[in-house]
């Protein structure tokens, strides 16, 4: 067991005052999550322009000589209608058009209904019925993308279930941030279990993109939690995810065989101990230690690593780097969808930076310091993240006599 930190610094190098950090311009209002929200002005202009291109249409003919038509305007209020509006109003919309162009025509003509009124009537029914069958398509294709959604938010608690706010007298928050709109899970992972030996915690990177990528989270939480449990150190417990992921390259064809692998921290809080924290790194970013008077280390392995499931390239044994950990501080692990987000000039944002001599006081500190976090990132990337994101938050309460 060894020191991990360097730079004079037991533990990690020290950062006690903050550079000012750039933040990009908002290109887009975006909501949680990563989708993008619909501003409420252009709200308002999708529900006041179908029955302003009625109006229009209605005085542009009754202003222009015959041989000038609004048709155009009555054809575009049902079609716009049809995807943002209910069927009901979508045929209300269709109706009068349809009554508008034959009162106006029948007007025009003389209440003849010659062949270009007919025609125009004509035209516009067909209009008509193409808007009510493309509000039925759309409204389909609403429900199917609902259940898509709740199905990948089951499936999102199921591999990446929320941990409880309290685990093992320590103070807990996570975080899973998609760069995909409308995604819940990718190859970004965290764990949290307390377990005889102390509460352990992973967080971790799987190489890839997709259901391999969703797969083989699946498998690091489920061989992290079983051996949380049951291996007494934090190094065996490495080594089975070791094996664990190597029994999954000999199911995978092609590339992810030969080149998949996980970036991953693990992390012991011993049970009983009032003062340090055990890190394992594979080739993750590094942990971030905040103390309570907003000083900020940074926790970096005494010797590099390589990533979970390339253990074929060295036979080194994992070794736990031990560093303080006071009450009142608090642990951040995160993946690089941080670390590597970048703003519009390809400004890079950096958290030991940004975080350096801010404090989050109190249980509900953890949770402050991760919505911090993903705020601060959506806005020096303008909503435009192109990675995931996963962070958790550990924070030792401060306990009588401390």
């Amino acid at each position: 067991m060894r020191g991990g930190g360097r730079d004079g610094a037991p533990g990690g190098r020290e950062s006690g005052a903050r550079r000012p950090g750039r933040a990009g311009r908002p290109r887009a209002t975006v909501a949680p999550g990563g989708t993008t929200r619909t501003l409420p002005h252009e709200r308002a202009l999708v529900r006041v322009l179908p029955p302003l291109l009625l109006v229009a249409g209605i005085c542009f003919d009754m202003l222009t000589p015959p041989e000038f038509s609004a048709s155009p305007l009555f054809a575009a209020a049902p079609l716009i209608t049809a995807p943002f509006f209910r069927l009901r109003t979508t045929v209300a919309t269709a109706a009068v058009s349809c009554a508008a162009v034959l009162a106006l025509r029948l007007n025009q003509q003389g209440n003849r209904a010659d062949v270009q009124v007919i025609t125009e009537f004509l035209t516009m029914l067909t209009v008509g019925v193409l808007a009510v069958v493309i509000n039925r398509v759309v409204r389909r294709g609403d429900a199917r993308l609902a259940s898509a959604r709740s199905i990948a938010e089951a499936a999102q608690r199921a591999v990446l279930p929320q941990p409880d706010p309290r685990i093992g007298g320590l103070d807990i928050a996570a975080r899973y941030e998609a760069a995909e709109a409308d995604a819940f899970i990718g190859g970004d992972l965290y764990a949290v279990q307390d377990t005889p030996h102390g509460v352990r915690l992973v967080v971790g990177d799987v190489r890839g993109k997709g259901m391999g990528a969703v797969a083989a989270v699946a498998v690091v939480i489920g061989a992290f939690r079983e051996a949380a449990e049951q291996e007494a150190t934090l190094e065996a417990v490495a080594q089975r995810l070791e094996r664990a992921l190597a029994r999954e390259g000999t199911r995978r064809d092609g590339l992810d065989a030969f080149e998949g692998f996980t970036t991953a921290v693990l992390v012991e809080i011993p049970r009983g101990d009032e003062g340090t924290v055990r890190i394992i790194n594979r080739g993750h970013p590094e942990p971030l230690l905040l103390r309570p008077d907003g000083r900020l280390c940074v926790l970096a392995p005494t010797e590099p690593a390589l990533p979970l499931g390339m253990g074929e390239l060295g036979t080194w044994p994992d070794r736990a780097d031990q560093s303080p950990f006071p009450p009142g501080s608090t642990l951040l692990l995160y993946t690089d969808g941080l670390s590597e987000a970048r703003d519009e000039d390809g400004e890079f944002y950096v958290p030991a930076t940004r975080l350096g001599g801010r404090i989050f006081p109190g249980p509900a500190g953890p949770d402050a310091l991760l919505a911090t976090l993903v705020d601060e990132v959506r806005r020096h990337t303008g909503g435009g993240a192109t990675d995931d994101l996963a962070m958790l938050a550990v924070r030792r309460p401060v306990t009588v006599g401390d």
